[in-house]
């Protein structure tokens, strides 16, 4: 048994290993997640977050001990262009290291390993809500008062302007109406005349002279027809 084993060889000889963790580091930085094994994952992590922080500060020193590193312009490029604005605020552990399971051949543990802040669902500009303490009665033990919405706030001085209905003017509107109902009952039995029983007996006898004036006139209006055509 080795003891103070501090670097894990992964079983290759140390050309092998260098070229095998360049090309993962710059797969890793051109697609920003790539599924490994554990054990490279590790060590992927200790050959290129150090890499990270050298781009950083970008100038030309900084950019040749990348580029010593990776072998890639490209990715060297893409590191100091688009990776590097993003962590500048970051003071370390830009990497992630999610597990998977195991593979199924020879049931090697398998992971992905991801730039930290490029995962979306990990990553919200969204502040973090206050929580209020609820009692049961209903009311906030603290005795904040709670921002209301424009809405409800407008709602409410409208009802607040609106005349409120109480009983005593809901009974006052009743007697009001019932004694405007009363005055015109009362109106229109003063225009319709009254019938007493002294109307009533006159009534024939004025019927009566009325025939008789009637008779009287038809009567003298033959008599002056009468004249004319004698004449």
């Amino acid at each position: 048994m080795r003891h103070g084993k501090k670097v894990n060889h992964l079983g290759r000889q140390r050309g092998h290993r260098k070229a095998m963790l360049a090309n993962m580091a710059c797969s890793l930085i051109e697609r920003k997640r790539i599924n490994t094994t554990l054990a490279k994952a590790k060590a992927l992590r200790l050959y290129v977050e150090p890499l990270l922080t050298n781009s950083k500060e970008d100038s030309t020193h900084s950019r040749r001990i990348v580029f010593s590193y990776l072998k890639d312009k490209e990715a060297v490029s893409e590191l100091f262009r688009d990776v590097a604005p993003k962590i500048a605020d970051r003071p370390g552990g830009y990497t992630r290291i999610l597990k998977t399971g195991n593979r199924l051949g020879d049931n090697a543990e398998m992971c992905f390993i991801e730039l930290v802040d490029f995962n979306e669902t990990y990553v919200s500009d969204k502040k973090e809500k206050k929580t209020s303490r609820r009692s049961r009665r209903g009311g906030s033990g603290s005795g904040a008062k709670v921002a209301k919405p424009k809405d409800v706030v407008v709602a409410e001085e409208v009802k607040a302007d609106a005349p409120v209905k109480t009983e005593t003017t809901v009974e006052e509107e009743t007697a009001v109406a019932e004694a405007e109902i009363v005055e015109e009952v009362t109106e229109a039995a003063a225009d319709t005349p009254v019938e007493t029983p002294e109307a009533k007996a006159e009534e024939p006898e004025a019927k009566a002279e009325a025939a008789e004036e009637k008779k009287e006139g038809e009567g003298e209006d033959e008599k002056e027809e009468t004249d004319k055509n004698k004449d």
